[in-house]
C-alpha cells in the first residue's frame, strides 16, 4: 500500500509538472497548435461523445495480443539461446541484425501479409516487443549462478522443475523490465500503425483530430494515451512487486 501511494504521488507530481510546462509553452508561443490546457480539460466531455472507450479497447486489444505473442515466442527462444551455445551461435546474428531495423518501416510488408486490419498492427507490435524479450531472457539465463543448478539437481529436481524453480524466477525481473520498455514503445507507435485500415484505436483518434485541425481533441487523445501508458506501467510494477519480492528487498 505504501508503494502504491508513492506511485500515485509520483504520477500526480509528474502530471502537474507536464501541465505547468504545457501552460508555459502556451503563453510563451501563443499559437493554436499549443492550446491552453485549461481549455482542453473543459472540453473533456467530448471524449464520451466520441466513444473514447471503444478506441481505448481496440488499442489495448492490439497491444495485449502483440505482448502475449511476444512472450509465447520470446521466452522459449531466449531460454534456448541461454542454455544452448549452438543455438545462440546460430540465432545471435539473426537477432542482432533484425533488432535495429525500424519496425514501422515494415508496416507495408505486414499489410501485404496480414491485411490492413488488426493482423498487420499486431504484427508490428509483436516485432517491436519480441526482440527485447529474447535478449533479456537470454541474458537473464546467463547470469544464473551455476551453484543454483547444482543444489536443485542434487535435490533430485527434474529438468522441468529446474526451469520452473530456478530459470523462471531468475529471468523474471529482467523480463518485466523488458516488458515495461516494450509497452512504452508499443504505445508510442500506435499513432503510426493505427492510422491505416481502421476507424478505431487511440492512434486513429489522435491522427483524425490532427487531420481536422482539432488540436483540442488531439491533445485530449494524447492525455488519454498517457494515462493508459501510466496505468499499464504501474500494473507491471505491481506485478513485479508481487512476483519478485526477493529483487525488491535487494533494492531496498
Amino acid at each position: 500500500m505504501k508503494r502504491l501511494r508513492k506511485r500515485c504521488r509520483t504520477f500526480l507530481e509528474g502530471f502537474l509538472l507536464i501541465n505547468l510546462i504545457w501552460l508555459t509553452a502556451h503563453f510563451l508561443f501563443h499559437i493554436t497548435v499549443i492550446p491552453n490546457p485549461i481549455d482542453v480539460y473543459r472540453n473533456s466531455g467530448t471524449l464520451i461523445a466520441d466513444r473514447i472507450g471503444i478506441h481505448i479497447l481496440y488499442s489495448l486489444w492490439r497491444i495485449a495480443a502483440g505482448l502475449v505473442l511476444s512472450l509465447l515466442v520470446g521466452v522459449p527462444v531466449g531460454m534456448l539461446m541461454g542454455y544452448s551455445a549452438r543455438a545462440n551461435r546460430i540465432l545471435y546474428p539473426l537477432i542482432y541484425f533484425s533488432y535495429p531495423i525500424p519496425k514501422t518501416a515494415l508496416l507495408p510488408v505486414a499489410m501485404l501479409l496480414w491485411g490492413m486490419r488488426d493482423g498487420s498492427k499486431i504484427a508490428i507490435i509483436f516485432l517491436i516487443i519480441v526482440f527485447q524479450i529474447i535478449v533479456s531472457v537470454r541474458d537473464g539465463i546467463g547470469q544464473i549462478d551455476p551453484v543454483m543448478y547444482l543444489v536443485t539437481v542434487s535435490a533430485g529436481a527434474t529438468r522441468a522443475q529446474i526451469v520452473r524453480h530456478v530459470a523462471l524466477p531468475a529471468i523474471l525481473p529482467e523480463l518485466l523490465t523488458s516488458v515495461r520498455i516494450s509497452l512504452g514503445t508499443a504505445l508510442s507507435i500506435l499513432f503510426f500503425v493505427e492510422g491505416y485500415g481502421t476507424k478505431y484505436g487511440m492512434g486513429y483518434y489522435i491522427l483524425d483530430a490532427w487531420s481536422r485541425i482539432d488540436y483540442t481533441g488531439m491533445y485530449l487523445g494524447i492525455l488519454v494515451i498517457s494515462v493508459i501508458g501510466f496505468a499499464l506501467l504501474a500494473g507491471v510494477d505491481l506485478l513485479s512487486d508481487r512476483l519478485c519480492v526477493w529483487s525488491r528487498k535487494q533494492q531496498e
